[in-house]
């Protein structure tokens, strides 16, 4: 009788698993019913404009950090700490080559408003070899970069806000890509499409 009940317990949980992150396939994304930014099952939501007017060379510097970061969130789909250490070291170049001067106003309060929980999140990533700290900054880092990426742009170049509902024990998590593709940097291979895109930046 025990047995049963236990294998019963076991079938509750995977059913719990998968459909929590059904449906995360390329194919698939956007068809979440809590999928804020689009309206249409099954189609990625259309590229927001950036909130500010800035110049060419800041987004293709941007850009450049972007690029790094993809590096890093690979580091972490493959779950390897150390690749992450060294990944978050070329993210952090990146950001050091990034001209606060060419922004002007607003848009370079925000700009350092940004930059400091980026700079701080991957002098964390560096610092630490636990694999699970080391996510946890990095979310912190994603919601920054975003928070960036949405305000300035990338002058034309496309990233993807994705998002996993079962990160960090249920509380959830975001991450960049630049693709529509799943890669949950969360789990890595353990539930690797699990997620589903939010927003399309450009």
């Amino acid at each position: 009788m025990k047995s049963i009940f236990l294998f019963l317990l076991s079938l509750t949980a995977i059913a719990f698993l998968l459909s929590a992150c059904s449906g995360n396939k390329k194919e698939d994304s956007g068809s979440h019913a809590d999928q804020q930014h689009d309206a249409v099952e099954g189609i990625v939501p259309e590229a927001s404009e950036p909130q500010f007017d800035v110049p060419e060379d800041f987004q293709q510097q941007l850009g450049n950090v972007f690029a790094s970061y993809m590096a890093l969130k690979d580091a972490f789909v493959a779950s390897d700490s150390e690749k992450a250490r060294s990944e978050a070291s070329s993210t952090s170049l990146a950001v050091g080559k990034v001209n606060m001067k060419l922004l002007k106003g607003p848009a370079h309060n925000d700009w350092m408003g940004y930059l400091t929980p980026i700079n701080n999140s991957l002098k964390q990533i560096e610092e630490s070899s636990d694999l699970e700290t080391q996510r946890e900054s990095f979310s912190t880092l994603s919601d920054n970069l975003y928070k960036s990426i949405k305000a300035f742009g990338l002058g034309g170049k496309e990233a993807f806000y994705e998002f996993c509902p079962m990160a960090f024990d249920n509380a959830g998590g975001y991450w960049l890509s630049d693709s529509e593709q799943i890669r949950n940097p969360y789990f890595g291979d353990k539930m690797l499409n699990c997620g589903m895109v939010k927003e399309r930046l450009q």
